[in-house]
């Protein structure tokens, strides 16, 4: 047998580890080349991970809800044997006669699978609850240790948000004391009784009725909501709005977007022609492009890289990335923008897409708001909102005097 070990492949350099959310294939599936296998998550991210050869998947190292690090093996494919293996049936296969020996070996065999899924199925489950959300580190932790659910439901977390994380877990285990043997149900009984109430800060019950719906966040919608919170603490949000007559964009752009999608093949939206403008002004004040530790030191990015708040399939929003967007002409920056907004609606973002930013920008005109105050994208240090251009009366100023006309104009 000609054994392939599939690998977690490197996926940028600020990404470390991911978790395996779904297995594509089983045991004993034919897998083509390029077919995916499993699909896995970032904190970036979501993507799948596909097989460089053909064969047949004959091992999973790591089951669904694992951390897995870069560079570890996942699974084992066997390249020797053909798809038609897979099918063949048990009946056809001639059994030489076993001895004794062989059956005793076998016996002590299925014995000991018994005794392992047995001492499996006694480990304790964690799940997530109303009140308590654990990443699938800390439930690995938890189900190897044989920590119970109603002892990290108990736990102080020190995470965001009163979440447990990895070091309280550890520093759980290090001062709990072990019992030398199994308590009585009055023990059990008299340490339910003892543990107290955990509430999280500041949540309130929920009242739901027989014709509420109930709807589950997503594993993304529940990173949004973290870093979002996350930031909103960081950094001192201070919102500055003006007015943009942008009438001559306007203009200029219903004159040239039919030549400019015929020549070039693309569809010239106004945001790339935002992002030119954007660019161009961090490069005039490069103190706007800079990250700050939170202490004491600002590091000042030279590469301008923009993030593009856009839309994924499932309505949630991902920021990817336009990285050295101050040597990108109109055409370069329309190719940029309208590639990772495709991408984005596709789901078939790359983890290197969505990262690097240093300044990002959100059209939240594209909702007819005609203005609205962002959240910064951490480890940033501001955002851009760019709300609907509408048609308005405004006093024009000419030589021979002011008048009324009418003019687009735009809140940043």
């Amino acid at each position: 047998m000609s054994k392939f070990e599939l690998k977690l492949p490197k996926m940028g350099e600020s990404v470390a580890e991911a978790t395996i959310t779904t297995w594509l294939k089983e045991v004993g599936d034919f897998i083509e080349l390029d077919d995916a296998v499993l699909e896995i998550a970032t904190d970036k991210v979501d993507s799948d991970v596909p097989s460089d050869v053909s064969g047949i998947l004959v091992e999973r190292v790591y089951e669904e809800g694992d951390v897995v690090k870069v560079g570890e093996v996942l699974a084992i494919i066997d390249t020797q044997k053909e798809e038609s293996e897979v099918s063949r049936p048990e009946a056809n296969k001639i059994e030489e006669p076993k001895n004794i020996e062989d059956n005793i070996i076998e016996v002590e065999a299925e014995v000991n699978e018994v005794i392992a899924q047995v001492s499996v199925s006694s480990t304790p489950v964690i799940a997530n609850n109303e009140d308590h959300f654990y990443s699938p580190l800390v439930k690995k932790i938890a189900e190897t240790e044989g920590i119970t659910q109603a002892e990290l439901d108990a736990l102080k977390g020190t995470g965001l948000d009163g979440r447990v994380t990895k070091d309280d877990v550890l520093t759980y285990l290090e001062h709990r004391s072990k019992p030398t043997s199994k308590p009585s149900v009055d023990q059990v009984e008299a340490k339910k009784s003892e543990t107290p109430e955990i509430h999280l800060e500041g949540a309130t019950p929920l009242e739901v009725n027989s014709t509420d719906e109930l709807i589950t966040l997503s594993r993304m919608g529940k990173m949004i909501s973290d870093h979002m919170v996350h930031s909103k603490r960081k950094a001192s949000h201070v919102q500055s709005f003006i007015e943009v007559d942008v009438t001559n964009i306007v203009n200029w752009r219903a004159k040239v977007k039919d030549a400019f999608l015929e020549r070039e093949g693309e569809k010239l939206t106004y945001t790339p022609i935002f992002m030119m403008a954007v660019a161009q002004a961090i490069k005039k004040y490069p103190l706007v492009n800079i990250v700050f530790d939170g202490v004491d030191q600002v590091v000042v990015k030279k590469s301008i890289n923009l993030g593009m708040a856009s839309a994924l399939a499932d309505g949630n929003l991902i920021v990817p990335v336009i990285k050295n967007a101050e040597h990108l002409n109109l055409i370069g920056m329309t190719k940029s923008v309208n590639d990772l907004a495709l991408r984005s609606k596709q789901n078939k973002l790359k983890p290197e897409d969505v990262k690097g930013g240093t300044y990002t920008v959100t059209n939240i005109g594209g909702f007819g708001s005609v203005f609205g105050t962002p959240i910064i994208n951490q480890p940033e240090s501001a955002i851009l909102a760019i709300g609907a251009i509408r048609k308005v009366p405004a006093v024009i100023e000419t030589s021979e005097g002011d008048f009324i006309g009418i003019r687009h104009k735009m809140y940043l």
